[in-house]
C-alpha cells in the first residue's frame, strides 16, 4: 500500500454534455492518458472553487493542470487561488504538469508573463521544435527532435519565468514547452486530445462567434492530413510525472 503513487487534476474547465458522456468529462481523458496500474487519481474542480485543502496536498505526488476557456492573465478569484496553490506545490517541490491553460498559468505563478498570442489563434496539429534543454532532460527517452501536438489557443506564454528554461517552440508560438528545475514543466499543446475532442471544440467555438464558420471546416479538412505522435506524448508526460527521467 505504501507505495501506490496519487495524483490530482486541477480541472480548469468546464465539462460539456458531449465531453462527460463520451469520455466521462476532462477528468477522464487525462486518466486514460496518463494513469497506470496501482494509482489513485483525484480530480479538484478549481475553475468551481474546489481546492484541495493544506493537509491532502502532502498525501499528492503530482498534479496536472488542464486547459480552460478562461485567460491565465485574467483576476477571477478560483485563478488568483490556483495561483497560490501553485506557489505552494513550488515550494513543496511537488511534480506538477501544465497543460494549455495549465501551461499559462504555471508561468505566471512562477513570475512569468502571459497574454493573448501575437499570431492569433493556434488551432489544429502544430509540430513543435525540442531545445537542446529538452534533449538532456529527455535524455533517457527516444524522443523525436519534432513532435506534432494538437493545439487550440489563443493565449500564450510571451515571457519566461525566471531560472525557466525553453523545452520546445513552434513557428507560432516561441515557448510551446517550458520547465522550472525538475518538478514543474508546461506544455502549450494538448498531448492528451484526441481529434474527435477537437473537432468537438471547433464546433463549439464556431457556434460561439470565435471563429468563422468557413474557418473550422477549413482547420477539420486540415485536420484529416497530420496526426499527434500521441505515444510519445504520453511516454513524454508520464515519465516527467512519474519521476522516470
Amino acid at each position: 500500500m505504501g507505495g501506490e503513487k496519487k495524483f490530482g487534476v486541477l480541472l480548469c474547465a468546464e465539462d460539456s454534455d458531449y465531453i462527460k458522456k463520451r469520455y466521462g468529462g476532462y477528468f477522464g481523458v487525462f486518466v486514460e492518458m496518463l494513469a497506470e496500474e496501482g494509482e489513485t487519481w483525484d480530480v479538484f474542480r478549481v475553475a468551481n472553487s474546489e481546492f484541495p485543502d493544506d493537509d491532502e496536498i502532502a498525501e499528492f505526488d503530482g498534479f496536472v493542470i488542464t486547459g480552460s476557456c478562461n485567460d491565465a492573465h485574467e483576476n477571477d478569484v478560483w485563478i488568483c487561488r490556483l495561483i497560490s496553490l501553485l506557489k505552494k506545490l513550488d515550494s513543496l517541490k511537488k511534480k506538477v504538469l501544465g497543460i494549455c491553460f495549465g501551461h499559462q498559468i504555471l508561468s505566471r505563478a512562477l513570475g512569468g508573463k502571459t497574454g493573448r498570442a501575437v499570431s492569433g489563434w493556434d488551432i489544429g496539429v502544430t509540430t513543435i521544435h525540442l531545445s537542446s534543454s529538452s534533449s538532456k532532460f529527455f535524455s533517457s527517452l527516444e524522443i523525436p527532435t519534432t513532435l506534432p501536438i494538437i493545439e487550440c489557443h489563443r493565449d500564450e506564454v510571451r515571457e519566461l519565468p525566471p531560472k525557466a528554461e525553453v523545452l520546445a517552440w513552434s513557428e507560432k508560438t516561441g515557448i510551446e514547452m517550458f520547465k522550472y528545475g525538475s518538478h514543474m514543466m508546461g506544455i502549450q499543446g494538448h498531448p492528451e486530445y484526441t481529434q474527435d475532442i477537437l473537432f468537438h471544440l471547433i464546433d463549439r467555438l464556431t457556434q460561439r462567434g470565435y471563429i468563422e464558420d468557413w474557418y473550422g471546416d477549413e482547420l477539420k479538412a486540415k485536420l484529416e492530413e497530420v496526426e499527434p505522435n500521441k505515444d510519445a506524448w504520453k511516454n513524454l508526460c508520464t515519465s516527467f510525472l512519474k519521476d522516470r527521467l
